[in-house]
């Protein structure tokens, strides 16, 4: 246990800078390059291949590569042999001409082309509107909660915070041009949930101290509830970090996105629950008036 306060909200100014800076890079990012919407979004042909071995992805990519198919994503399906193998393309004959791509460049390799699959442009602009929806929805669901179980500064601050991991994140996706699919979608949606309960083990906390310090100042209380909280908030992002970092080094292409993206989440949402959620409540000026009930007013029965 740390016995030593640490004044966190000292720097809350220069902390809200930083803020305010990578916030506008990462809608700036947002506007100039935008997302880099995957086939779940864009339209494509999915083809399924199924080969007699266990399927070298790393192999197969860099074979199509070679036959000039350089946007190809190649993912395992099911059991080690079935390869899904997608591509931006609506040439109906596109999954006889992978074939023979591959086979004229390893002929010793066996497999058997199991499916062919378009899906339109109209079908990923429905899966990107309701993903964004998603996210909106979730967002507002957070508001309300927090409103009702602390108060309703608590989900101000809340909001923020969430505001920000989002757009950094996206940014970062942006800036990058990593591919945008249901899996970074996935992502996203995780690190709202990590965040946010990141931010709520601070607020609890709070809201206990405003009972026990009673004469300590909003910015004493924050500083001792951060600071009594840290060691749990660093041991739960570290390890975090620890199986993402494994997952983006060993988990192949198809969770290096998942991966990469729910990394920088536990990144800026760690960095966000101090200096966001909890500045914003230092400007919203909470007091423990705001976190009693408000009183019932009991009709006096004044029959004799």
């Amino acid at each position: 246990m740390i016995k030593k306060t640490i004044p966190f909200m000292a720097i809350r100014n220069l902390a809200f800078a930083v803020t305010v800076v990578l916030t506008l890079i990462g809608i700036g990012e947002l506007i100039v390059k935008g997302l880099n919407f995957g086939l779940d979004f864009t339209g494509g042909t999915l083809i399924e291949l199924q080969y007699e071995r266990p399927a070298d992805l790393e192999r197969i990519k860099a074979e199509l590569g070679q036959a000039g198919y350089t946007d190809a994503v190649v993912q395992s399906f099911g059991a080690s042999t079935d390869v899904l193998v997608r591509l931006a393309s609506d040439d109906p004959q596109l999954g006889s001409k992978v074939a023979e791509a591959l086979h004229k460049l390893d002929p010793d390799v066996a497999f058997e082309l199991k499916r062919v699959e378009f899906v339109g442009p109209q079908v990923g602009e429905e899966l990107r509107d309701q993903g964004g929806l998603a996210m909106l929805l979730a967002l507002g669901g957070i508001l309300v909660y927090l409103a009702f179980r602390f108060q309703w500064k608590f989900g101000v601050g809340a909001v923020a915070s969430l505001f920000h991991d989002t757009v950094i994140t996206l940014g970062v996706l942006a800036l990058f041009e990593i591919p945008f699919d249901l899996t970074v979608l996935a992502a996203v949606l995780a690190m709202i949930g990590y965040s946010l309960n990141d931010t709520i083990i601070i607020y609890d906390r709070i809201r206990e101290n405003f009972r026990v310090l009673r004469k300590a100042s909003l910015i004493e209380n924050i500083d001792i509830s951060i600071t009594q909280t840290l060691l749990r908030t660093m041991a739960t992002s570290f390890s975090t970090a620890l199986a993402l970092i494994a997952l983006l080094l060993f988990g192949g292409d198809t969770l290096a996105n998942f991966a990469l993206t729910l990394l920088v989440g536990v990144v800026v949402g760690t960095y966000s629950s101090v200096y966001i959620g909890a500045t914003v409540l230092v400007w919203l000026k909470l007091t423990s008036e705001d976190l009693i009930p408000p009183a019932v007013n009991e009709e006096v029965d004044g029959r004799p």
